[in-house]
């Protein structure tokens, strides 16, 4: 028997729902299309510490953790797994021009500061296949949200 020698990195991120239970999505700088907020799991961190601290910095957006349920991990690249919570947050956020990135990424051509997203929005199920990367997409129409 073969032993799996494979790794994978784990990108942990959150599912933001409105109280009609849109999705919250980013603006991913530079591109067409739209993303949850997420990122890579720090050494020493948990998923949810990861997943509470990128929705922090991607939208600025904070909630308790006890607001956070866990939907586990899901495949998503050969080499990256994505780790998922929801958080309900009905009206709580409001007007979304107040959400602000405070991370950074070097532009893939420039080398310069970057925001990694650069505005939200509420998006229902019809809107995610327009909005986001395919391979986003088809993973959030699998999931009951």
């Amino acid at each position: 028997m073969r032993k799996d020698t494979r790794t994978w990195t784990v990108s942990c991120g959150t599912l933001v729902l409105d109280g009609a239970g849109r999705l919250l999505l980013g603006h991913v700088t530079g591109t067409a299309h739209w993303d949850i907020p997420k990122g890579m799991q720090d050494p020493g961190e948990t998923t949810l510490e990861a997943a509470m601290r990128e929705l922090r910095e991607e939208s600025g957006a904070a909630f308790a953790p006890e607001r956070f349920a866990d939907l586990g991990e899901f495949a998503y690249r050969r080499d990256k797994r994505l780790h998922l919570y929801r958080v309900d947050a009905g009206s709580e956020l409001g007007d979304l021009s107040q959400l602000v990135c405070t991370s950074w990424f070097p532009h893939h051509r420039t080398g310069k500061p970057t925001l990694e997203m650069d505005g939200f929005r509420w998006a229902g199920r019809a809107d995610i296949s327009q909005l986001c990367w395919p391979r986003m997409a088809n993973l959030l129409l699998t999931l009951d949200w």
